[in-house]
């Protein structure tokens, strides 16, 4: 053997010691490299890279999108510009981190997930179902109180929150640039729920909902909500329907809102008609009765302003015509056929009713059975072909229908009075169908379409 050379076998504590040295070196970057994928995982939402369908987030590139049907929360704090401008830069970033670390167990409490933080605004989705998203608003309101009771005690100024909640269909996906990329949400869903949490603040209420979130709830009677005008989101969008949820009042204040919930909404829907003339007293008494609800105190101004200058405020308002227009047209000949004559029987209701004709019963039954077989057919559609997002689609044809009923049985009854439910069969029945074919159908219908599973126009 040579001088020089050893083998292995003539010093094993040595291949012992090296092989030992390896797997510390080795067990380091393991360690290491959890570490950094935990760290990872603050800035990117583990959920996220799950619906990308991805096992890792080495995984996911730039573009990678998927659709979904979520709920979307905006929340914001109120007037946080006067707050910040009595703090210093480093006692604004401590107050915020606070908040947020109050408000994120909470969210995630109710099945949240925070999408992003935009200064003091917190965007987060729920990707369940709607009661989760109002549950969870609902408890990050209470928590507050809480929060500022202790910021209070230490003579600092208490927060205000604006929440708005909208449900619906969006694209989940990579957005961004080679050197820079973030998980985002992008969608009319997505605009609408921001703009929700915008008009919180126009109507002095914490918490606002989408129709769409309204009749997507499974329990929707755990909730205090009254109808709070409309909103367009964009120029050529259709006006949708908003409403305020007020379980998180004060016991006093939400029981006066209870019991005069029904005037409220008919003082509405007078001014939403520009009678303002009949809306104002209405407003007057509820204000007396109840001075907290700004709500009823905003349309009281609004009253006041168009009887003195004659110009309408607002982009809800409701001009009655609800006739079908080939803008809403769906794509698909036999959808949009059925949607034309479910429209037509609605005005022929709405006119029969209000002339006091007899034929109204006979037109309500009549309206049912056809919007009953029009879901049904839309139904059949979504389970054969196994449309993905059938689940809320038909969640929203329940609560229509549970809604019909019961204005079904105010009109064969007359109970109530005959101009507001003449007014809630236009906006409540017939602007629905609208909206719904506008936005839940036409979906529906392009997915039949790119599928040939039935032929466009």
């Amino acid at each position: 053997m040579n001088a020089g050379f050893e083998s292995p076998e003539e010093h094993p504590e040595d291949l012992i010691a090296e092989l030992a040295t390896e797997r510390e070196a080795h067990a380091g970057t393991r360690a290491r490299l959890k570490l950094l994928e935990r760290t990872l995982m603050r800035f990117v939402p583990r959920n996220l890279i799950d619906f990308l369908g991805k096992d890792d987030i080495q995984d996911v590139e730039l573009g990678d999108q998927v659709e979904k049907s979520m709920s979307v929360m905006f929340t914001d704090i109120r007037d946080f510009t006067s707050l910040s401008e009595s703090m210093t830069p480093q006692q604004t970033f401590n107050m915020i981190n606070s908040y947020f670390s109050v408000m994120n167990p909470v969210i995630t409490a109710h099945q949240g997930i925070i999408d992003k933080y935009m200064g003091d605004a917190i965007m987060a989705l729920f990707p369940t179902q709607a009661d989760d998203a109002l549950s969870g608003a609902l408890s990050m309101l209470s928590r507050l109180d809480e929060y500022n009771a202790g910021r209070e005690r230490a003579a600092y100024a208490a927060i205000r929150i604006g929440i708005g909640v909208n449900t619906g269909l969006l694209m989940l996906g990579v957005i961004g640039g080679a050197n820079r990329m973030e998980g985002t949400v992008i969608s009319h869903a997505v605009n609408l729920a921001s703009r929700l949490q915008t008009l919180t603040k126009t109507y002095g209420t914490p918490l606002l909902i989408s129709e769409h979130t309204l009749y997507s709830l499974s329990a929707p009677e755990q909730f205090l909500v009254r109808h709070l005008g409309r909103v367009k989101v964009a120029y050529k969008t259709h006006p949708e329907p908003i409403y305020e949820v007020f379980n998180h009042d004060v016991p006093e204040i939400r029981e006066k809102k209870s019991r005069t919930l029904k005037k409220f909404e008919e003082a509405l829907a007078r001014y939403h008609s520009r009678d303002a003339l009949k809306a104002r007293p209405m407003l007057e008494e509820i204000v007396r009765d109840n001075p907290a609800d700004i709500p009823a105190k905003v349309y009281l101004q609004r009253c006041e302003d168009f009887l003195k200058t004659g110009l309408y405020n607002g982009s809800e308002e409701f001009t009655g015509d609800i006739a079908w227009r080939s803008e809403y047209q769906t794509g698909i000949t036999e959808f949009d056929i059925q949607h034309s004559e479910l429209i037509g029987l609605m005005e022929e209701l709405h006119d029969a009713y209000m002339g006091e004709d007899e034929q109204a019963t006979a037109l309500l039954q009549k309206l049912e059975s056809a919007i009953r077989m029009h879901f049904e057919h839309e139904e059949k559609l979504m389970r054969d072909h196994r449309y993905p997002f059938a689940a809320d689609h038909i969640a929203q044809h329940r609560s229509y229908l549970n809604y019909f009923d019961k204005l079904g049985e105010e009109i064969s009854s007359n109970r109530g009075d005959r101009w507001y439910t003449g007014f809630r069969i236009k906006l409540a029945l017939a602007e629905w169908m609208l909206n719904h074919s506008n936005r839940d159908d036409r979906h529906l219908a392009k997915f039949l379409i790119d599928r040939g599973i039935l032929a466009s126009l």
